[in-house]
């Protein structure tokens, strides 16, 4: 993402892989929670896990970086990002 790096942004991600089951959701919230953003990690039908946040832009790229870094638990395949320059676009 791009802009002042403490403008607050919104932020969803769709996180694929073997993401269910192996504790993906707890480390997420953890990484939000460290980052200080506000946000949930939640469970999709399809074996997806949901991600979104709002905060200081600077800290949700560092989150979307973190997701798609490989050091999660379980195996991310593919980390789809949907993003909005307002915090109010998702709500945790």
């Amino acid at each position: 993402m791009t802009g002042a790096p403490d403008a607050p942004v919104a932020l969803r991600a769709v996180v694929h892989g073997r993401v269910q089951g192996v504790g993906f959701r707890w480390a997420t919230r953890e990484r939000l929670v460290a980052l200080g953003l506000d946000g949930a990690a939640t469970n999709r039908l399809d074996g997806t896990v949901e991600v979104v946040a709002t905060g200081p832009r600077s800290a949700v790229d560092r989150l979307v970086a973190w997701l798609r870094d490989g050091r999660t638990p379980g195996h991310v395949t593919r980390v789809d990002v949907d993003q909005d320059a307002g915090p109010g676009a998702w709500s945790p």
